[in-house]
């Protein structure tokens, strides 16, 4: 019987990091695919959310397949923000390189978000 309760734990780990990853991947997803449509822009606060599930989860998932997950999420959204700070002066000297740089930044983010995902429903590590 105690074999029992040593087996189910991993699988109660496994989806509970699993959930935590689609709830993350789903409020980086609304942010990606508003980036990319005009006008329609929810707050940075959903991102700053998953980010912040990401940074605190991290740990957890060391060890399993989902870890490479975590670290995908938290380096897509700090090379979004670093080349989104670095690009921001386009917008103020020329807005259409400005619009046009962010749009491929953007197109980027949801790409990388888009990849995380698919890998996770097949239950594999991403960017491998």
């Amino acid at each position: 019987m105690n074999d029992d309760i040593i087996d189910v734990e991993p699988n109660r780990r496994a989806e509970s990091l699993k959930t935590i990853g689609w709830v993350s991947y789903v409020l980086h997803l609304i942010v990606a695919v508003a980036a990319v449509l005009p006008s329609a822009q929810p707050s940075i606060v959903l991102l700053l959310i998953a980010l912040v599930i990401d940074l605190v989860k991290r740990d957890d998932a060391q060890g399993t397949w989902q870890a490479s997950h975590f670290s995908w999420r938290i380096r897509s959204v700090i090379w979004a923000g670093v080349l989104y700070i670095v690009t921001a002066p386009l917008w103020i000297l020329f807005i259409i390189p400005g619009w046009i740089a962010w749009a491929v930044i953007s197109i980027w983010f949801l790409y990388r978000i888009v990849r995380g995902m698919v890998a996770m429903s097949q239950n594999r590590a991403v960017g491998v």
